[in-house]
């Protein structure tokens, strides 16, 4: 006789809140210092290392954008920790712990370049760490009876993250304005702090899924065993091929799967990423020369990037649930591999907005802050064509054994696109205007390129089979392959 199916709750676990409050403060005190960073490094570490204003503009973009690899090389670490030794839980506690004395080392630093790079690089450890456990994290918590909430606590989650930017920006640069480093950087320390501890609180409800030890069937084992192979493929196989002597063809498919997704994205995602952490850098410089009245309110140049969350929580919902769903009555479909393309493009005409003001402003002409705001609905527009399809994407295009390492290769388009702009900001090439021409005029070559490549890509949707998902070392592959 069948066992009758699990009723569904319509409650949430009680230890969704703990997560759900850690996540919104955790990323209120990350933006609330990143965003006024660049300001910080101009107008006070700076200052005595290089008297010229415009150099000084170029190395605190340098040194920002460096920080930025880090947030987003990390995660490398963090994951593979969790996944193999440490499990979730203990990789966020402990990592968070350092991200709050790296809070620490920026409050009371701030005239040491020694502690606050030290309190920089810790806080993108820990910072990067936990990025990709906390949302496997909440994931882990729903069983049977309540996966059907999965989606919601996932939009929650989402909200929290723009929710904790958008205060932060409008906040943490008055903060700096007002009282000065050691607060501004401080009130983030805070905010960490309360969050690590929100999140120990809930240490007693956890569901907590073990690491899977030792996989003998990983990416890179498949890697060195086909190069170390390659002279014993059989005839018609490819380079991967060698590799069948030690781990099974299953294992291998998903190693070409993450090498098929990656040779679409790594040449052309990361110049969207040069384009939009530039919000934080050269878009904080170009403000800072504008008039910064707005009626009887003065803002700050870091304080318009809170503009960009407001709208990625407006927008999302009216693409979703209007525009995607248009275009999908019509002949032109807006697939996952035209949004990409299509955001790339769209970025690089928020760059060119950007030029012609940075135009105007060296021809003398005084804007108003408020002309960024246009820019802004621009790059946060192809912000979610790009970014949030490519997760989506990624996710889908990779088999379920190798879904951790295409997310996290996915991340490491991010580290490359701000080691290059660290490193264009370091040797200072282009200047003014040519910079929002030249990064404009990448994305936009990227676009066409990823508009040409994906019409050659096949598509592969893998899907998880129907019942319950094991979980742990002996977990089943559990995938079936759709070509389309």
């Amino acid at each position: 006789m069948a066992e009758p199916l699990p009723e569904k709750s319509s409650r949430f676990p009680p230890q969704i809140p703990y997560i759900i409050g850690n996540e919104a403060c955790e990323r209120f005190s990350f933006y609330g210092m990143r965003n006024i960073l660049t300001v910080f490094l101009i107008d006070y570490l700076l200052v005595n290392a290089n008297p010229d204003t415009a150099a000084r503009e170029a190395m605190a973009k340098s040194h920002f954008h460096l920080f930025m690899s880090g947030v987003y090389f990390f995660p490398l670490f963090g994951g593979y920790l969790a996944d193999r030794f440490l499990g979730k839980y203990r990789v966020i506690l402990w990592l968070s712990l350092l991200y709050c004395v790296g809070h620490a080392c920026l409050a009371l630093f701030e005239n040491s370049p020694t502690g606050f790079y030290t309190g920089l690089f810790l806080i993108a450890l820990g910072s990067g760490g936990i990025k990709p456990c906390v949302s496997a994290m909440v994931g882990d918590q729903f069983t049977e009876e309540n996966k059907h909430l999965v989606k919601k606590v996932f939009a929650i989650f989402y909200w929290t993250i723009n929710f904790g930017s958008f205060f932060a920006s409008l906040f943490i640069p008055l903060a700096l304005k007002r009282l000065g480093p050691a607060v501004a950087f401080g009130i983030p320390g805070v905010l960490m702090f309360l969050a690590t501890v929100i999140y120990w609180f809930g240490r007693r409800h956890y569901v907590i899924v073990p690491p899977t030890g030792h996989n003998p069937h990983s990416f890179l084992r498949i890697l060195f065993a086909a190069l170390g192979n390659r002279r014993e493929r059989p005839a018609g196989g490819d380079w991967l091929s060698g590799a069948r002597k030690a781990h099974p063809e299953e294992a291998i498919e998903g190693v070409r799967a993450v090498f098929r997704i990656n040779l679409l994205l790594m040449p052309t995602v990361p110049f969207f990423w040069m384009l939009f952490d530039q919000k934080a850098s050269t878009w904080v410089v170009q403000a800072r020369g504008m008039d910064q009245q707005i009626g009887s309110f003065t803002f700050q140049p870091s304080q318009m990037q809170f503009v960009n969350p407001a709208l990625v929580m407006i927008l999302i919902p009216v693409l979703a649930g209007i525009i995607y769903p248009a275009f999908q009555k019509t002949r032109w479909e807006l697939t996952p591999l035209r949004r990409m393309p299509l955001g790339l493009i769209i970025g690089a005409f928020s760059y060119i907005i950007a030029g012609y003001y940075q135009v105007l402003i060296e021809g003398g002409t005084k804007l108003n802050i408020a002309w960024q705001i246009l820019p802004y609905i621009v790059l946060t527009l192809a912000e979610i064509l790009v970014s949030t399809t490519g997760l989506e994407f990624a996710y889908t295009q990779a088999p379920r054994e190798m879904k951790g390492v295409v997310q996290s290769l996915w991340l490491v388009n991010t580290t490359l696109a701000n080691i290059a702009v660290a490193i264009a900001s370091s040797l200072n090439i282009f200047q003014g205007s040519g910079q929002f021409f030249f990064y404009s005029g990448l994305a936009f070559l990227a676009g066409v390129g990823m508009a040409l490549m994906a019409r050659k890509y096949k598509v592969r949707d893998y899907y998880q089979q129907s019942g319950p998902i094991p979980v742990g070392e002996h977990a089943a592959p559990g995938l079936t392959a759709k070509g389309a």
